[in-house]
């Protein structure tokens, strides 16, 4: 999928070809075996939107950073194998996102969420982050890091909008503990 506006994904058809043109080369005439093919995040990647709310903002002579309410517990992907988002500011999407923000987690290692992220100068405390193209992996990845609970998810689409896993409280995280 497009996680980010410089990644040209190729489509499924040109996915398939360049398979079935693989496959040709090594087999020739001969038989080749039977295929499944599991399209994973093709499916749900780009239907899953993140929202986080902005907390404290740095700025140093180098750079803005801006921290959210989530990170490293909810989305891993950027720690563990350097995965890269996009971010909008949802309460002020009719601004420019032309200033340049690190936007870091709540967690204590290093939790970068994202090492540049274009947001509009007035990005303020309190504001709605939404990162998109997280429907793949955020909900399944996510864990009880550092005693986090993890978030909710809402499902939105034509029909009404619907709760479909409530956000964990932190009874929730001991309940199992004896």
């Amino acid at each position: 999928i497009r996680y980010t506006a410089s990644e040209k994904p190729e489509s499924f058809d040109e996915h398939c070809g360049r398979i079935k043109r693989t496959l040709v080369s090594a087999y020739g005439s001969r038989q080749f075996p039977r295929l499944s093919y599991e399209p994973g995040r093709a499916l749900v990647g780009e239907a899953g939107t993140t929202l986080y709310r902005v907390g404290a903002i740095k700025e140093t002579p180098f750079r803005k950073y801006l921290s959210v309410d989530g990170g490293m517990a909810d989305n891993l992907r950027p720690q563990l194998y350097g995965a890269s988002y996009v971010a909008m500011n949802a309460d002020r999407l009719s601004e420019p996102h032309d200033t340049g923000f690190r936007i870091s987690g709540r967690h204590c290692e290093t939790d970068t969420l994202i090492s540049e992220a274009f947001l509009p100068a007035t990005t303020s405390e309190g504001d709605l982050i939404a990162v998109q193209c997280t429907g793949a992996y955020n909900f399944s990845m996510a864990s009880n890091y550092n005693r986090y609970p993890r978030p909710a998810m809402a499902i939105v689409g034509e029909a009404d909008p619907f709760l479909a896993v409530r956000r964990e409280t932190i009874a929730d995280l001991f309940a199992q503990e004896l």
